[in-house]
């Protein structure tokens, strides 16, 4: 037990899905120099510049007498083919590198389930934050297990608490804990033995337990969104700080900069400061924070900043003239911006890019692996002129991997939102692939299915697309087969919409579907979670099986093993 606490100051660095973007993407401002209208690109963000900058608010940190935290707010994982090729390794590796103190999970760790995440306590040198994460029922024959790993702090079922982490800071302990979405099973895939458990109520015991023990400085580490934060903060009292993350909220006013204004950096909802910085490594969020004795906030002053070059472009790669008067006041302008930061990138972090990651990038975007032979057509709804060509053959790609696999499976089902765009005629690399047409890195299943429930899924799809009957998620539910195929009438009565459901059988030849027997069947993790209209996916017999082959690596394999007319090998 504490007796006498004290104040202390602190100065937080934050950031929060950074989805492997590890380097600098190009952005677009809109700048008003002298009453005229400039769009110039500048190279904003990724991992060096934010080391670099991280240094220098540490020095600073260091020579006024104050500690330093670095934090992440979940969802390092995903986004860019630094995930689709290293499935995690590289993110390690990275925020090893970038020196972060303390990370939570957020819920794209857990898209292909909890294997990746051991992989990744593995390979990091701090600690995960989990609070709500209970593994304690975690099924003890599993080669992955999570139970034991001392870098993970999870949920406390004895307790109903989250395992927190005391950090001395002038003498003077301040906790720190995690929390996630609870509604993880919903957008993720995290195993079925190891839930999350409710937000709000662990907030509230952990807390209570912190107190306990007369710590009354506590910072929560987030990834609950931002109006998950602010309803947590207006219900709950004790927390000092929220760091947050998950939604993408990069605070304060941008606008002059063509970006849009957002809520004011450091919020306050009853006492308790709320951060979030943005996301894809674009931004770098920093506050001083100093407590009172009694662990109330006595000053907090802080911001984001967006990090970038020193270059001015006029398109995505062309320099601009820098004799030209308006180009050097837009430089001027940027340079004195309170919000922007022109930093170089850290020759170290950057080395470790060089070396180990980036020549694997360059490679799969300059490889070839097969020539399209005229242009491929994606749209989600089909309209006059058909649906997506391309959509089917991801479709069909699970069937020959997973049957590749020793799976044995009739059909598949794929959702329109899992593909993001149409391939034009020409040459095609991996990169344009798992980058662009399938950049989600989430797994292909395999699940066995009555025939009845087949069509009850198709049609909650087409319903949920079309808000015919529903109030629809959007048009990405939209239905792509393989060795299906049926109709639908959208002028029926809901549940009698989808008529002559057929399957290909292996003898090439089509047979009507029937309501009881059991079906085997592929689609992607997320799909077979019954979102988005599939609701009657969940009535498959038993849990499914998900496996480690996302929907870019089944593609893959189908452009370079499957004879296709479209598609020509080198």
């Amino acid at each position: 037990m504490i007796k006498n606490n004290k104040p202390v100051k602190l100065t937080l660095a934050h950031i929060n899905d950074t989805h492997s973007y590890f380097e600098p993407q190009p952005l677009q401002l809109e700048l008003t120099i002298e009453d005229k209208t400039l769009t110039p690109y500048v190279s904003n963000g990724g991992f060096s510049r934010i080391a670099t900058r991280v240094a220098q608010l540490r020095a600073g940190a260091s020579e006024k007498n104050r500690d330093f935290l670095f934090l992440h707010a979940g969802d390092c994982f995903q986004g860019t083919l630094y995930f689709s090729l290293f499935k995690g390794k590289a993110n390690a590796e990275m925020l090893n590198a970038l020196g972060i103190d303390m990370m939570t999970i957020g819920n794209h760790e857990l898209d292909m389930g909890n294997e990746p995440v051991a992989a990744f306590l593995d390979r990091i040198n701090f600690p995960l934050l989990a609070g709500n994460w209970d593994i304690s029922n975690e099924i003890k024959t599993k080669s992955h297990q999570l139970n034991g790993r001392t870098n993970l702090l999870s949920y406390q079922p004895e307790k109903q608490t989250a395992s927190w982490i005391t950090r001395i800071v002038d003498d003077e302990p301040i906790a720190i804990f995690g929390l996630s979405i609870d509604k993880m099973a919903d957008i993720a895939n995290v195993d079925p033995d190891t839930p999350f458990v409710d937000a709000y109520q662990t907030a509230i015991n952990t807390i209570k337990a912190i107190q306990t023990t007369g710590i009354n400085k506590i910072i929560l580490l987030s990834h609950l969104g931002f109006e998950g934060d602010c309803d947590l903060a207006e219900k709950v009292d004790g927390i000092s700080l929220i760091v947050g993350g998950h939604t993408h909220v990069l605070q304060g006013d941008f606008s002059d900069l063509g970006l849009k204004k957002d809520v004011e950096y450091g919020l306050n909802v009853n006492d308790t400061y709320i951060v979030q910085a943005g996301c894809h490594s674009q931004a770098l969020g920093h506050c001083e924070i100093d407590f009172n004795a009694d662990g109330s906030v006595n000053a907090f002053n802080g911001k984001n900043e967006l990090l970038i070059g020193r270059r001015l472009c006029i398109d995505k790669t062309l320099l601009s003239t820098h004799d030209d008067p308006l180009h050097n006041k837009a430089n001027l302008y940027l340079a004195q911006h309170d919000n922007v930061i022109v930093c170089k990138k850290d020759p170290q972090l950057q080395r470790l890019l060089l070396d180990k990651y980036i020549p694997k990038v360059r490679e799969l975007q300059n490889t070839v692996i097969a020539t399209i032979t005229e242009n491929i057509r994606h749209i989600r709804i089909p309209d006059e002129n058909g649906g997506s060509e391309i959509a089917p053959l991801v479709a069909e790609s699970f069937v020959h991997k997973m049957n590749e696999q020793g799976h044995q499976v009739d059909f598949a089902i794929h959702n329109a939102g899992g593909v993001r765009s149409s391939l034009n005629s020409g040459n095609i690399s991996v990169a344009e692939i798992a980058g662009k047409l399938l950049p989600f890195v989430v797994p292909i299943g395999i699940y066995r299915i009555k025939g009845k429930y087949i069509a009850q899924a198709l049609e909650g799809a087409i319903n949920n697309a079309t808000n015919n009957g529903v109030a629809g998620s959007g048009s990405g539910s939209y239905p792509y087969t393989h060795n299906l195929k049926f109709n639908y009438h959208h002028d029926r009565p809901i549940g009698k919409r989808v008529s002559e459901l057929k399957i290909e059988t292996k003898d090439n030849d089509w047979q009507t579907i029937d309501e009881e027997t059991i079906y085997c069947g592929s689609s992607s993790a997320y799909t077979m979670k019954g979102k988005e209209g599939y609701d009657a996916l969940t009535m498959m017999e038993n849990e499914g099986i998900i496996t480690q082959y996302s929907m870019a690596d089944c593609f893959i394999y189908f452009i370079k093993n499957v004879q296709n007319s479209l598609i020509i090998k080198p």
